[in-house]
């Protein structure tokens, strides 16, 4: 590995400590242990149940249904593929599964393909929370069954609260670069139209708080699913993080109608019931605004 390479990597890995560092001691080892699946027995049961249903029930190669768990990070797409996991004809493949993702991002839309067409499951689920604004070309992607996309979204200020425990100024980095033109081809500044381009270019960052600039990065990424026409597909569900804790078994029996599955329960199990905190931050109030109005519309369509 080229100097240059290893020293990147090197600091990448050490980011990446940090941020497990920082994330168990703001909410505890134990969230963090289920939040990544580190439990070993967990992961060889779960592997060992799917590895039974492949015996007893497998597809032919080429047949699985891809299914696109997409949105923004923190908005509890963890939580749902956890329960994905659970049933074991869903294949998963999660954002650090190295045959699919580098550090997060798809490696490639043929790797892509290859994993898809080479499952025994009945459906493969893949989280590119990276490629959302990708999500209705991956939909479309040649040579695979008819996909499915689940764009998952959680209530701004907890969603924002989340962000920067775990990731600190991470959004305001990316809202400051995309403004000052330096994002580069970052998947951040990927597919933003001009309004929005303006929209971003319109504030001050060197003023905004890190809370501020995760709930702008919010409003940018969610009001994606009305720009990219998702909200006019059969295809693509709007599932709510907050309705999915307020109401587990309400949520899972819509995703399974969703996928033409029977109900399944073990697919909330591990769900906690639970009232949304309701707990609003300061933010900026031209910020709030919008969010407010792409709230009404998230809760309207879903």
């Amino acid at each position: 590995m080229p100097a240059a390479d290893q020293s990147h990597a090197v600091a990448y890995t050490a980011r990446r400590i940090a941020r497990h560092v920082r994330w168990a001691r703001t909410e505890g080892l134990r969230r963090l242990v289920e939040e990544d699946r580190l439990n070993p027995v967990e992961r060889a049961a779960t592997a060992w149940a799917k590895r039974r249903w492949r015996r007893a029930h497998g597809v032919a190669p080429g047949q699985a249904t891809p299914v696109y768990v997409v949105g923004l990070q923190r908005s509890g797409t963890n939580m749902l593929m956890r329960g994905l996991d659970a049933a074991p004809q869903f294949a998963v493949h999660n954002e650090n599964d190295r045959r699919v993702f580098h550090r997060f991002q798809l490696r490639s839309d043929a790797v892509l393909s290859a994993a898809i067409r080479s499952s025994r499951h009945a459906f493969v689920i893949v989280k590119p929370l990276c490629e959302t604004h990708r999500v209705d070309e991956l939909l479309a992607l040649p040579g695979l069954p008819p996909g499915r996309a689940l764009w998952v979204w959680r209530d701004v200020d907890d969603r924002a609260r989340s962000e920067v425990a775990k990731f600190g100024t991470s959004n305001l980095d990316a809202l400051r670069a995309i403004a000052g033109g330096t994002i580069g081809d970052r998947w951040q500044g990927q597919r933003l139209d001009a309004e929005s381009r303006a929209l971003i270019g319109g504030f001050d960052y060197a003023r905004m708080s890190p809370h501020t600039a995760a709930a702008l990065f919010w409003y940018i990424r969610n009001g994606l699913f009305f720009r990219l026409g998702l909200d006019r597909r059969d295809d693509v569900l709007l599932c709510s993080y907050d309705a999915l804790v307020a109401d587990p078994h309400a949520a899972t029996g819509r995703l399974c109608a969703f996928l033409g599955l029977a109900y399944d329960p073990r697919l909330c199990a591990h769900v906690e019931r639970r009232a949304p905190s309701r707990r609003p931050l300061d933010i900026d109030p031209r910020v709030r605004a919008l969010c407010d109005e792409l709230t009404e519309r998230l809760v309207t369509h879903g």
